[in-house]
C-alpha cells in the first residue's frame, strides 16, 4: 500500500489558512464565484486532489454556494457562503486523520473494503455539498442539498472512481450529508466526522453579520464568545477538542450546538471537549440587553 492510499497513516496536517468573513458583493454572480477556491492538505491523497480540483472548476458548485450566503444574508444567518465550506472541509479532515491515528476505521474500509483515502473523498464530497440546499431555503435545506448532491457528484468523482466504487462513494457522501442535520442519523464514522466538523466552525466573528446589525442574540453573543477552537491528539480519548472562550455566554455554542451534534454522532466514546475562560475577567459583549 502506498502512502497515498493511506493517509490517515502519517502525522496530522495543519489545516489551510481560514479566509477571512465572505464580503458583500455589489456586483453579478460572476464577481462573487470568482474568488472562490476551497482547499485542504491532499498532497498524499491523490484522489481527493483530484476531487477538489474539480470542484474548484466546477462554477455551478459555487453559484450554490453564493445562492446559498444570498439566503442567509436574507435571513440574518451566518456565513453559509463558500468559506464555511472551506472551514468545516479542513476541519472534518482533521478530525478524521486524528481519529485514524488511534486505528478508528471508516465505513469506507470496514463496509466497503476500500481504504482511506476514499473516505476522505466522502468526507470532502459530503462537505462540499453539505449546505447546497440552503440555495433554495433554510427550512429542510439538508433534503435540497440531496438531490442537488445526487445530480452533482457524479460528474465531480468521474475521472477520479469508475463504476461501482463511484456510486458507493457517493451514496456515502449522500448519507453524510442528511446525517449533518441536527436530528441526523449518522451511520458511520464519515457522516459522523462531518456532522460535528459543521458545528465546530463557531470562533468568533462568525456570527458577525447579526451581531453587527444590532440584533444581538444567544447565537450571536455566544460565536463571539469564541475565541480558538483546537483539535489534537486526546489524552483518554483518541481527539481533544480545546475551546477558548472570552465570556462565559459561549457555552450556549458548546452545549446547545456542539454537545447536540457530538450526541448521536458517533463519535462520543472517541472525543474529549474542554471549554475555559482563560481571560481573569469575561468580556462584556454587549452594555445592556434589552427586550
Amino acid at each position: 500500500m502506498t502512502v497515498e492510499d493511506d493517509p490517515g497513516e502519517r502525522p496530522v496536517e495543519a489545516d489551510e489558512t481560514e479566509p477571512a468573513q465572505p464580503e458583500l458583493f455589489d456586483g453579478p454572480p460572476a464577481e462573487a464565484v470568482a474568488r472562490m477556491r476551497v482547499g485542504a492538505p491532499a498532497q498524499r491523497n491523490r484522489k481527493l486532489a483530484r476531487f477538489l480540483e474539480a470542484a474548484n472548476d466546477d462554477l455551478q458548485l459555487k453559484a450554490w454556494w453564493y445562492a446559498a450566503q444570498s439566503m442567509a444574508d436574507r435571513l440574518g444567518m451566518s456565513d453559509h457562503s463558500w468559506v464555511h465550506v472551506r472551514i468545516v472541509l479542513n476541519l472534518a479532515l482533521r478530525l478524521f486523520r486524528l481519529l485514524r491515528q488511534q486505528a478508528v476505521q471508516p465505513a469506507m474500509v470496514t463496509a466497503h473494503r476500500m481504504r482511506v483515502a476514499d473516505a476522505e473523498v466522502v468526507i470532502a464530497a459530503a462537505c462540499l455539498l453539505h449546505d447546497t440546499g440552503m440555495s433554495v431555503h433554510r427550512a429542510d435545506h439538508e433534503a435540497y442539498s440531496l438531490f442537488l448532491a445526487a445530480d452533482k457528484l457524479g460528474g465531480l468523482l468521474d475521472g477520479v472512481y469508475e463504476e461501482p466504487e463511484r456510486s458507493v462513494v457517493v451514496a456515502e457522501a449522500m448519507h453524510a450529508i442528511i446525517g449533518h442535520r441536527r436530528r441526523g442519523e449518522p451511520l458511520t464514522l464519515e457522516a459522523g466526522v462531518v456532522r460535528v466538523a459543521d458545528a465546530l466552525d463557531m470562533t468568533h466573528g462568525r456570527s458577525r453579520v447579526p451581531f453587527e446589525r444590532g440584533r444581538p442574540n444567544i447565537h450571536s453573543l455566544s460565536a463571539a464568545a469564541i475565541d480558538e477552537v483546537v483539535l489534537g491528539p486526546g489524552v483518554e480519548r483518541a481527539v481533544r477538542i480545546e475551546i477558548a472562550m472570552n465570556n462565559s455566554s459561549g457555552l450556549f455554542q458548546v452545549d446547545e450546538l456542539l454537545a447536540t451534534k457530538l450526541r448521536g454522532s458517533g463519535l462520543e466514546e472517541h472525543v474529549e471537549v474542554i471549554a475555559r475562560i482563560d481571560a481573569e475577567h469575561e468580556k462584556r459583549l454587549v452594555p445592556v440587553f434589552t427586550i
